[in-house]
């Protein structure tokens, strides 16, 4: 049983495709475990407002003519938001890609979703860190069922949270608290979820691609004055950019620009 202060919301997104900063919500599901044991299920079939291509539904059997009758993120974004609340939360390579993608279509639709105080658990990370499997084996190996139902959201994120009980009962090393749960689980120091912008090891926000790998965030925008605009003109996630705006008027306001 998991030692929970406030709701755990376990989520999964079906999607046009995997690229974060393009790609659309197509279907989510949201099952939130309280403190004391009791679950809240929230499952929406989202209108991308563009096509699905066939390579994504063929995966997850979702198509254009299915959304049609559905409303835009934009339509159902407050009641998303306000169903998780306060909750931490929780997915199978959410770190990754489900995180950054939702926190995407809040941005997009200018619907503030504070990542702040959040605590983050993706369950395929301590799933590798501790056996090295993918979803539909590790719901075999930690739960003994079989997953028929893959690649719908609801099915998806279901066995994601009974695949995060299974796991703090078998392991001794798992804590049942959320905030050890999100430590052992994190992949890297990302301060951006995508991996554009991570901690070093001293704490220092660094950029992680490019020419500047590496180097700290304040020195490139002190020594590069066109980086910034360069940035916020790309093809980077929403919330990367959200981001490196925060670190930018923060080290403005220490005087450090």
């Amino acid at each position: 049983m998991l030692n929970l202060k406030k709701p755990l919301a376990f989520f999964d997104l079906e999607t046009t495709g995997v690229n974060v900063a393009e790609d659309r919500i197509v279907e989510i599901s949201i099952i939130k475990l309280n403190p004391d044991q009791s679950e809240e299920v929230l499952t929406l079939l989202v209108n991308p407002g563009m096509p699905i291509p066939k390579e994504s539904s063929d995966i997850h059997g979702i198509t254009d003519e299915k959304v049609a009758s559905s409303p835009l993120f934009k339509e159902v974004a407050t009641q998303i938001k306000e169903f998780i609340g306060n909750s931490d939360l929780s997915g199978f390579n959410c770190l990754r890609f489900d995180v950054p993608l939702l926190m995407e279509e809040f941005l997009r639709n200018d619907e503030d979703f504070n990542m702040k105080n959040r605590k983050v658990v993706d369950v395929q990370n301590i799933f590798h860190k501790l056996e090295q499997r993918t979803l539909v084996a590790a719901y075999k190996f930690y739960c003994n069922g079989d997953l028929t139902n893959a690649h719908s959201a609801e099915a998806d994120t279901r066995a994601t949270m009974e695949v995060l009980l299974a796991q703090v009962e078998r392991y001794d090393e798992l804590e049942e608290e959320v905030g050890a749960l999100h430590d052992f689980s994190k992949r890297g120091n990302s301060v951006d979820f995508a991996g554009h912008i991570v901690e070093n090891e001293d704490g220092v926000a660094v950029f992680n691609f490019g020419k500047n790998k590496g180097v700290p965030v304040t020195e490139v925008l002190k020594k590069q004055s066109g980086y910034y605009s360069w940035m916020m003109d790309a093809q980077f996630p929403s919330y990367t950019k959200k981001i490196l705006t925060e670190l930018r008027v923060d080290a403005f306001n220490k005087g450090l620009l």
